[in-house]
């Protein structure tokens, strides 16, 4: 007698919430760790500014490693992908624990941003994957999850912080990693076997982290000959990188895709919101503690409202959403921008953050919808890496300049500066078609 294994696929629902869970730590690596900067910049003896690099570099890293990773997922398989980026996550979260110093600390952020990247990217490509009948259903439970995830992480940033220690909390993206058994079963997609563009991803990072440095340069008090050497590699890097699109249609920078309407206008808007919430996750919790003086556990508690916020509205963003995402962005930028104008009231923070955390969610299940019926399958997650490629480092951008802006005006005042970008984003999301 034989009998035969029937394998059974989860449900649509169980689906998104099993890839928002594979996405979702990501975000702890912004959320959680901007809890615990006060104290990061207290035990390595640094200053405000220049503990930004802690979420700086992990902004880029995690852009750079989505695009990369989900261009290895398109071409080697899904599978192969997730499990790269979970050794490339865990040795980096050992060396952030181990770091003795900001540099190394920052090092070790950028190679666990890097695997979480692979994380985010075949999270997007699975979600983007699915039978469209069922990818609404997919998606208001993936946003949902991620909503839940982002918001809650200020929490848990806030707890591991107070009793067990910042290092812990700087490291949480690795969780992800235990999330990839339940999502193998998913990950039965056959890569195409088209070779990746090392060097076209090489010069991207050079470039690109070139850019954050430059901007970041009057707060690190970089020397004059290193801040020109940044501006002639981003320039170069730039160079380099038009040479390519023109060159090679199909490299890392695909001409198809950077010349398309629809992934320009998703782009821009996802730099907008993404460029606001890392700037308040590394003001907001400076400024409470700081002003206000709150312990790093009540910072999360009082962010935390924004998780039952964002869960409800990705879900019905996963139904179409432009006007949804609009009204959030609009909302949060107003709130971050008027708390820097009256002086950094602890309510409009609060709210202008926790509507960021919002705004992040459902500008993920929006423009992820808007993607995967716009891009063909053999290149969805190539292209949903390069999109959020271009969220995480407007992420970073947003927070650099925050930064900087910080060594001449208060923090909050950066603040409402930064505020704009999210409201741009406001402008054009009605602008996005599906």
């Amino acid at each position: 007698m034989t009998t035969t294994s029937v394998r059974i696929e989860p449900g649509a629902r169980s689906t998104g919430i099993r890839l928002g869970a594979l996405f979702g730590p990501a975000v702890f690596g912004v959320t959680a760790a901007g809890v615990a900067l006060p104290d990061v910049a207290r035990d390595l003896q640094v200053t405000p500014a220049a503990v930004a690099w802690v979420l700086t570099a992990h902004a880029v890293a995690l852009g750079v490693g989505t695009a990369l990773f989900g261009r290895l997922a398109d071409a080697l398989g899904v599978r192969t992908a997730l499990l790269s980026g979970a050794v490339v996550t865990v040795v980096g979260a050992v060396v952030c624990v181990a770091s003795p110093n900001l540099a190394v600390l920052v090092a070790g952020r950028f190679l666990l941003a890097s695997g979480s990247g692979a994380m985010t990217s075949c999270a997007l490509t699975l979600v983007a994957a699915g039978d469209p009948d069922k990818r609404p259903t997919v998606l208001a439970g993936f946003g949902a999850t991620m909503a839940v995830f982002s918001a809650s992480a200020t929490l848990l940033g806030g707890v591991v912080t107070q009793w067990l220690t910042w290092r812990l909390t700087v490291v949480l993206p690795v969780l992800s990693v235990l999330v990839i058994p339940l999502c193998l079963g998913l990950a039965n997609r056959p890569g195409s076997r088209r070779p990746v563009d090392v060097t076209g991803a090489a010069v991207l990072t050079l470039t690109v982290s070139s850019l954050i440095l430059l901007i970041q340069s009057p707060s690190l008090s970089l020397p004059t000959g290193l801040t020109i050497a940044a501006g002639a590699a981003m320039l170069a890097g730039a160079g380099v990188l038009a040479l390519r699109v023109r060159s090679s249609p199909t490299g890392f920078l695909p001409r198809s895709l950077i010349t398309d309407r629809v992934y320009l206008l998703a782009a821009t808007v996802g730099i907008g919101v993404y460029g606001g919430l890392f700037a308040s996750m590394w003001a907001v919790p400076q400024v409470l503690a700081e002003h206000h003086g709150w312990p790093v556990l009540l910072i999360g508690l009082a962010l935390l409202p924004g998780a039952f916020v964002g869960a409800v509205l990705s879900r019905l963003a996963g139904r179409g959403g432009t006007k949804l995402l609009t009204a959030v962005a609009a909302a949060s930028a107003l709130c971050l921008a008027a708390a820097g104008f009256l002086g950094g009231g602890w309510v409009l923070l609060v709210t202008g953050t926790s509507l960021g955390f919002a705004a992040f969610a459902v500008t993920q299940v929006v423009t992820t919808g808007v993607m995967s019926v716009h891009i063909p399958p053999d290149r969805r997650g190539g292209a949903l890496g390069i999109l959020n490629m271009s969220f995480f480092v407007g992420g970073g951008i947003g927070a650099a300049v925050a930064g900087a802006l910080s060594k001449v005006m208060p923090m909050t005042g950066a603040l409402a500066v930064v505020a704009l970008l999210p409201l741009v984003s406001a402008f054009l999301a009605r602008r996005i078609r599906r």
